[in-house]
C-alpha cells in the first residue's frame, strides 16, 4: 500500500469514529466532558489526512503528526477507562467529587443536564466508549506509522 492509501485509511478511521461519536450523541447518549476531549485529536487526524490527500501536503512528517494525534485520543481513552473504572482521579468538574452548584442549580429543570464523566452509559461487548476509542485510536497510530515509514 501507498504512503496516501495508508493516511487515507487513518484518517478515514478517525472521520468514523468521529462519525460514530456523533451517531451516538444524536440518539441520545449525551457526552461528558472527557468524550469532548476525545474528539478534537480525531478532528486534528482528518485535517491532516485532508492536507496530505487533498492540498498534496507530503514528507513523513505529516504521517507523524497524525499518529500524534490518534495516540493523544487513545491516551486520552485510557485515562477516561481509568476515571470510568475508578482506577484513578478523573477531574472534578465532571466526576463524583465534583462541584455540582448551589442546591438552587441542582433543583432548575432549565439548564442541561451535567454528564459524568466517571459514569459509563454505554456498555458495548462489555467494554465503554471510552475503552473502544482508545483502541481503534492506538491501532489507526499504527497505521499511521506505518504510512510515516513508506
Amino acid at each position: 500500500m501507498t504512503r496516501n492509501s495508508l493516511i487515507f485509511i487513518a484518517a478515514g478511521g478517525s472521520f468514523a469514529l468521529l462519525a460514530g461519536a456523533f451517531l451516538f450523541q444524536a440518539i441520545g447518549y449525551a457526552p461528558c466532558q472527557m468524550c469532548l476531549w476525545q474528539r478534537w485529536p480525531h478532528a486534528a487526524a482528518i485535517i491532516i489526512g485532508a492536507l496530505v490527500l487533498l492540498a498534496g501536503f507530503s514528507g513523513r512528517i505529516w504521517a507523524y503528526l497524525g499518529a500524534l494525534a490518534a495516540a493523544t485520543t487513545g491516551g486520552l481513552g485510557i485515562y477516561h477507562t481509568g476515571v470510568e473504572q475508578d482506577w484513578w482521579d478523573g477531574p472534578t468538574s465532571c466526576t463524583g467529587g465534583g462541584n455540582l452548584g448551589s442546591g438552587a442549580d441542582l433543583l432548575s429543570l432549565d439548564g442541561p443536564a451535567l454528564v459524568m464523566c466517571d459514569q459509563v452509559s454505554l456498555w458495548i461487548f462489555g467494554l465503554s466508549m471510552a475503552s473502544w476509542n482508545a483502541i481503534f485510536s492506538l491501532a489507526l497510530v499504527a497505521v499511521w506509522i506505518v504510512a510515516a515509514r513508506r
